[in-house]
C-alpha cells in the first residue's frame, strides 16, 4: 500500500500539545515490544493483495501551499542555543547516514542557519561521501586544535560544504583511528561547535555501548531511530528504543521520531501500516521515506536529484524536528515564533553560513 509520508501531529501545534499514546507505555518491557508486535507473523501478508485498501489523504492547490506554509513557520522556529540532534540505528545499511545527510541539508536550506552534521561512527563511516569533499582535515585534527579555535572561520577549515549549506565533519576513514574517538572527544567537539552553529546532527554507529555514544544520549536534545519497512529492521529500531528505556532515557525515547526508510524497493509481504502503528504508539512522530534511487547510490546527496515524494518525507522531517526547538529555548527566545519569517532566521544569535 502507498503510506503518506508524514505521520507526526498537525505541524502549527507545538510539540508539548501534540497528542499520543500514554507516556508511560511507550518505553515497555526490554525486549517484548521486538519480539510480539514486530514478530513475523504479525507483518508478514499471509494473502495476495490483503489490506491494499488503504487510501492515501490527498491535499492540493491553496489547501496544501497553507499547510506547507504552517510547515514552514514551525521549521524556521529561531532558536538562541545550539540544537543536538543525533541519528542512530543498531543496524547498519537502513539509511542512517542518508537520514543525516539529507535532513541536515532541508534543514540548512529552509533555514539558512549553520547546519551541520558530524560522522561519530567508529567504524569508519561514510558521512564524508554525501559532499563534495573541500578538506582532508578529520573530526580528531579538529579535536587536537580545539584550544585555539576561537571563531567559525577557524571551525570552518575542517568541514566539507554542500550546495545546500550543509558542513559535513569527517572521521578517519581508517578503522583503527576512527575507533579511538571517544567520550571525551565527543564532549570536546560538541562544546567547540555549539558555539558556532545552532544545529549539530550526529550520524552515530551501530554499537550503543562505544564510548562515544555516552557522550551523544547524554548530550543530545532529540533523538531520529532509522528503521526499514522489514522484520528484522523494525525489530532492530524498536529494540535500540526498548534498551534506551532501561538505561534510564525514558524520555528521550517518548521524544524521538522514528525514520521508516525504504532503502530497497518495497516488498509487498510486509504490513507497513502496522510498523507505523508500532513506532507512533513508541515516539512523537514517525516518518517514512520512499526509495529513491539517487540517494540509492550512495554518492554525493543533491536535492534537486530527489523525487518529490520523497523531499517532502524529509520536509516533514525537519518540521517534526523544529517542532521541539521552544522546548529547550530560554523563554526570551519565544518571542520569535510570533513574527514572520523572511528566507532566514531573523532571532537567531547565528549568523547566515557562508557559502562556500
Amino acid at each position: 500500500p502507498v503510506m503518506p509520508p508524514y505521520y507526526g501531529p498537525p505541524a502549527h501545534h507545538g510539540a508539548e500539545q501534540w497528542p499520543g499514546a500514554d507516556r508511560g507505555a511507550r518505553t515497555g518491557t526490554l525486549g517484548r515490544s521486538a519480539a510480539v508486535e514486530l514478530s513475523s507473523d504479525r507483518l508478514l501478508r499471509n494473502k495476495p493483495g490483503e489490506r491494499r485498501g488503504l487510501n492515501r489523504l490527498r491535499i492540493g492547490g491553496r489547501q496544501a501551499e497553507r499547510e506547507r506554509e504552517q510547515k514552514l513557520a514551525v521549521l524556521r522556529t529561531p532558536v538562541m542555543q545550539c540544537q543536538k540532534i543525533a541519528v542512530i540505528s543498531l543496524k547498519g545499511g537502513v539509511g542512517k547516514t542518508t537520514t543525516t545527510t539529507v535532513l541536515g541539508a532541508t534543514l540548512a536550506t529552509e533555514r539558512q542557519d549553520r547546519v551541520v552534521a558530524i560522522d561519530a561512527n567508529p567504524d569508519a563511516g561514510t558521512l564524508s561521501r554525501r559532499v563534495r569533499c573541500e578538506t582532508g582535515a578529520t573530526i580528531r585534527d579538529l579535536v587536537a586544535e580545539i584550544p585555539n579555535i576561537d571563531n567559525y572561520m577557524a571551525v570552518r577549515r575542517f568541514t566539507s560544504q554542500s550546495p545546500s549549506g550543509l558542513e559535513i565533519l569527517a572521521n578517519e576513514a581508517d578503522p583503527a583511528l576512527s575507533t579511538a574517538f571517544d567520550d571525551e572527544d565527543y564532549r570536546q567537539v560538541i562544546g567547540c561547535l555549539g558555539q558556532h552553529y545552532p544545529i549539530i546532527l550526529t550520524d552515530s554507529g551501530t554499537g550503543l555501548l562505544h564510548s562515544a555514544m555516552r557522550g551523544i544520549l547524554d548530550l543530545v536534545d532529540q533523538l531520529i531511530v532509522v528503521a526499514t519497512p522489514s522484520v528484522d529492521g523494525a525489530t532492530s529500531a524498536s529494540t535500540t528504543l526498548d534498551w534506551l528505556g532501561a538505561h534510564h532515557y525514558e524520555d528521550l525515547v517518548q521524544r524521538s521520531i522514528t525514520v521508516i526508510c525504504e532503502a530497497r524497493r518495497k516488498s509487498r509481504n510486509v504490513r507497513v501500516d502496522d510498523v507505523v502503528h508500532h513506532f507512533r504508539a513508541r515516539c512523537r512522530g514517525v516518518v517514512t521515506v520512499p526509495f529513491d534511487e539517487h540517494l540509492a547510490a550512495g554518492s554525493e546527496v543533491d536535492l534537486d536529484q530527489l523525487k518529490p515524494r520523497t523531499r517532502q518525507a524529509y520536509f516533514d522531517l525537519a518540521t517534526l524536528v523544529a517542532a521541539d526547538f521552544p522546548r529547550t529555548q530560554p523563554e526570551a527566545a519565544r518571542w520569535g515564533a510570533a513574527y514572520p519569517h523572511s528566507g532566514y532566521n531573523a532571532a537567531s544569535m547565528f549568523a547566515v553560513p557562508a557559502r562556500g
